[in-house]
């Protein structure tokens, strides 16, 4: 096992072993608008749940309060019909999400499956007319949020992604602190996500009857069934994931650039691999370093305590989950925020600044979906910042995988003359689950 040990992509992804009718954006919900019924506050929409093992259950169970569960979707039947009991859904269980996509009578889909399956379902929800709270992170690959964005755009849907940190008042209060200068200028921000899983080999075996493991790979490779593949621990296989940089990445690099404001330049990663066949096969021990247009600096790694820490000229803070600390969080005794320069997306560059009238606005990340499902504006998590956020997660893991600095162009989502580093940005799919946004 050597660091910064360069793989070529074609080896790696060797050894990795109903486009539906496009929907119009109506206001409120889409289903009951096209079928003629005036829509109502006290209207209830319709929810279709997909992946149900573990998160996939902990944001239907959210998402129940604003809307009533009439359909669930799973590949795996244990998980599936455990879920159809708990919501009391009467209707069979689907195997296949796209006879559930059907349904007039699903408003709103959540996603909770494995990364790799992500893009796909809400490409084709969305084409299907359906709203979309979809899990992170939000893409497998940078060029799958390239077409994701193009298809919601196109569309018009709502769609809000699970990075639910945005709705948290610590770390909304710890990106208006930088962003209104609260530590001086911002000069670095160091990014903590943990450890990586290692373990292996592990053993083939037969798939469980009610799992159906050809679908549930999608995408990628087929490969004979590990049990240590699937369900949780899909996310220690480069295959359907990208590690703790696309798990915790998700969040914390989403918060760090969102008080940067900018989006990077330049990445340069290093990692330890492993070389067992049949084990996880993320990084041992990995860390990248960011340059933004600014100067400003960041770094990710997996060692120290979890969490973000911004340093300014005058002064630096620390946030986590339950956590936000430093000298400049306590002067806000003395000296508050004004409430009115609080802005909804402090570093939305792509599109535009919105107002917030109180900073707590936002306590709930699923009642902020459900409330721009119902009002057709963007959520605190949109699939543009979380493109954006996600795309800094992907670079840096293959920075790490090929071994090198790389310059990276965010008008184009290219890196800066390198072919090798840009074949990256995309992965062969497998037929029959090809994502196509058209």
């Amino acid at each position: 096992m050597t660091r910064n040990r360069p793989i070529d992509r074609r080896q790696f992804v060797k050894q990795m072993g109903a486009t539906l009718l496009a929907g119009t954006a109506v206001p409120y919900f889409s289903t009951k608008a096209r079928a003629g019924v005036p829509p109502s506050k006290n209207d209830r929409p319709g929810i279709g749940s997909i992946g149900m093992r573990y998160q996939g259950s902990v944001i239907a169970r959210k998402a129940a309060a604003h809307g009533d569960i009439v359909a669930i979707c799973d590949v795996d039947q244990e998980f599936g019909e455990k879920a159809r009991k708990e919501f009391g859904v009467t209707t069979p269980l689907f195997g296949d999400y796209r006879k559930m996509l059907e349904r007039p009578d699903i408003d709103v889909i959540t996603i909770g499956t494995p990364d790799h399956w992500h893009t796909k379902i809400l490409i084709d929800a969305c084409r299907a007319g359906k709203d979309v709270y979809c899990e992170k992170p939000l893409t497998l690959t940078v060029d799958e949020g390239k077409q994701l964005t193009k298809v919601v755009r196109e569309t018009g849907r709502v769609v809000q992604v699970g990075s639910w940190q945005r709705s948290d008042h610590r770390f909304r209060l710890a990106v208006e602190m930088v962003r209104q200068g609260r530590i001086g200028k911002l000069q670095r921000v160091d990014v903590v996500l943990g450890k990586n899983k290692t373990s292996g080999p592990f053993t083939p075996e037969t798939p469980p009857a009610g799992l159906n493991w050809d679908m549930w790979q999608g995408q990628t490779p087929a490969v004979p069934y590990i049990k240590e593949r699937c369900h949780y621990t899909f996310s220690w296989w480069y295959e359907y994931s990208g590690g703790q940089m696309t798990d915790w990445g998700a969040h914390h690099l989403d918060i760090a650039q969102w008080g940067i404001g900018e989006l990077p330049v330049k990445v340069e990663g290093n990692a330890r691999f492993p070389d067992t066949p049949n084990a996880y096969n993320v990084a041992i021990d990995f860390f990248a370093r960011y340059v933004y247009p600014s100067g400003v600096e960041m770094t990710v790694s997996d060692t120290g305590r979890n969490g973000i820490m911004f340093t300014g000229s005058e002064g630096r803070l620390f946030v986590t989950r339950g956590t936000l600390s430093g000298a400049p969080v306590e002067a806000l005794k003395d000296a508050p925020l004004p409430r009115d320069k609080f802005v909804l997306y402090p570093n939305d560059n792509l599109t535009r600044p919105e107002r917030m009238g109180k900073l707590d606005s936002i306590v709930n990340h699923m009642g902020n979906f459900f409330d721009c499902v119902q009002s057709r504006k963007k959520p605190i998590s949109d699939v543009v910042s979380q493109h954006q956020s996600v795309t800094t997660c992907h670079i840096g893991n293959i920075s790490m995988r090929i071994g090198r600095k790389l310059a990276w162009d965010s008008d184009r989502e290219l890196f800066v003359k390198d072919e090798t580093a840009n074949a990256w940005l995309t992965r062969p799919q497998r037929e029959g689950y090809e994502i196509d946004a058209g």
